[in-house]
């Protein structure tokens, strides 16, 4: 049976619950980020770069694709709790 569109709507309280999730990961990947960038930058830059805000470790590569690749054979079971960020002046990048 297929759902109906209202039966795909989320109510407002969860959607507000996830939004208040997705910060709260966004505010511990930052600070690890910034912490690495003026090491990385130089010699990585424009590179997309994960981060672990748990364990502080990350992964680099210059393709995006395949910096996604890494992600996933990293984390086989499907929890990735990374957050990518581009390695220049600014981190604009986005989030997986």
């Amino acid at each position: 049976m297929t759902p109906k569109p209202a039966d795909l709507i989320l109510p407002a309280e969860e959607i507000a619950r996830r939004k208040a999730i997705k910060a709260e990961f966004s505010d511990r990947c930052r600070p690890v980020f910034e912490k690495l960038r003026p090491q990385l930058i130089d010699k990585y830059y424009n590179h997309f770069i994960a981060v672990d805000p748990d364990t502080q470790e990350y992964m680099i590569d210059s393709s995006l694709e395949n910096l996604i690749q890494k992600v996933r054979s990293y984390y086989p079971d499907g929890t990735v709790k990374v957050a990518i960020y581009r390695l220049n002046e600014t981190g604009a990048c986005g989030r997986i």
